[in-house]
């Protein structure tokens, strides 16, 4: 390969691969230093320069001049001796082709992250262009692919699921997905199994953020910053609660999320492949909130204890498992919503728990669980202990 043919290829490839044709050319110097000192067998280390425009190599051994340093032994002046081989061209060309492959890679893996790596917690729209069983490649534009993860926890212990389990892709669709993560080519730490064949940037199905970015793209009042996403709970694939706040007393937050005869909402949710997507609205009052998390259920009342961040929900007995939600579902995204730890009562407990005397004279000889009445009138809801009508906790009371 002729010297101006060398150039041309690099700067064809730099542009082709949206990579600086100077860094590049620079890498390539350093690479082909280290292969000409062990094939002319130099005895001081070498130098070599490519003229940018050209494309011819030079080749230079570092001599050096004076006395070494006496505390490091290093020298530090160098006289350059051309020692260029006559076939210099033949020999680079030889050596080029692995180390631009090298280049190339380290070199667009440090420009993606370089572009990236601010965005991520950003919403994009990319194309599947391959699955396997652990992970799925989305092209984000050209020259730019995504990992979208999803391992088996079991089989792979400490890798990503950024997959909602009821979602499969197939070649050429069009997904959102959210920005979690670009991996610094650079970085000290421990690296991902197999990173260096897989892309840079890693994205999400299941992260809650994305709900947050979609509600941003349906609804304006988000996106100009009136209505607020205070906080998203989410199980991807099934369903999600999202608590949204105005900053407009005449604006209804919910309404403006859900759209006119549930347009806006009905946009997240094909985009979420029908996840169910509760919107509840937030409140400073803590019982409000509470109250409104466990909606569709109606709440008769909610008594806070801030000190333990405990929340205590009294609902009507056919609102009971609606509150609850199919295996404690509904009460477990409440409880993430708002941060507190919720504990729902139904109307006929908390009526029943107020007169201890009649609630400790209907427990019968089998009934195993303690008989100790509160204060504010609730059972104790643990086991008593063998052969006593009292738990571990209350064994005091028996003595009494």
């Amino acid at each position: 390969m002729a010297s101006s043919e060398l150039i041309e290829a690099l700067q064809a490839l730099a542009h082709e691969r949206k990579i600086d044709e100077f860094y590049l050319i620079e890498r390539l110097e350093q690479s082909l230093a280290k292969s000409y000192e062990r094939i002319l067998d130099l005895e001081w280390d070498a130098r070599v320069t490519i003229d940018r425009q050209t494309g011819k190599i030079y080749v230079y051994e570092l001599v050096p001049v004076g006395e070494p340093d006496e505390e490091t032994g290093e020298y530090s002046e160098f006289e350059e001796r051309d020692v260029t081989p006559a076939d210099v061209s033949r020999i680079a060309a030889q050596n080029a082709k692995g180390v631009i492959s090298s280049l190339v890679r380290e070199a667009g893996r440090q420009s993606i992250y370089d572009e990236f790596r601010n965005r991520v917690g950003d919403l994009v729209t990319g194309t599947v262009l391959q699955g396997t069983p652990d992970f799925t490649i989305i092209k984000i534009r050209d020259g730019v692919e995504a990992e979208l993860p999803h391992y088996d926890a079991k089989r792979n212990p400490g890798e990503r699921n950024e997959r909602p389990a009821n979602e499969h892709y197939r070649h050429n669709q069009r997904l959102k997905v959210l920005i979690i993560e670009v991996r610094d080519p650079n970085a000290d730490s421990p690296r991902a199994r197999g990173e260096q064949a897989r892309p840079s940037i890693v994205v999400s199905r299941t992260h809650p953020d994305l709900i947050r970015r979609l509600f941003e793209i349906e609804v304006p009042e988000i996106y100009e910053g009136v209505v607020e996403v205070k906080s998203v709970a989410r199980e991807p694939g099934a369903r999600s609660k999202v608590a949204v706040f105005s900053r407009e007393a005449n604006l209804d937050p919910v309404g403006a999320c859900v759209g006119p005869k549930g347009s806006r909402v009905r946009m997240v949710v094909e985009e979420l492949r029908n996840e169910r997507v509760d919107v509840i609205q937030w409140s400073p009052d803590a019982a409000v909130y509470v109250a409104n998390a466990l909606s569709p259920a109606k709440v008769n009342h909610v008594t806070i204890d801030e000190d333990n961040n405990y929340a205590t929900v009294v609902v009507p007995d056919d609102q009971l498992s609606l509150a609850i939600g199919k295996e404690g579902q509904n009460a477990r995204l409440a409880a993430r919503l708002t941060g507190w730890h919720i504990d729902i009562k139904p109307v006929s407990y908390q009526g029943s728990s107020l007169v201890s005397d009649e609630l400790i004279d209907e427990v019968e000889e089998d009934d195993d669980f303690c008989i100790f009445v509160g204060e504010d009138g609730a059972r104790c809801r643990n086991h008593a202990r063998p052969g006593s009508q009292y738990c571990g906790v209350h064994a005091d009371e028996e003595a009494e």
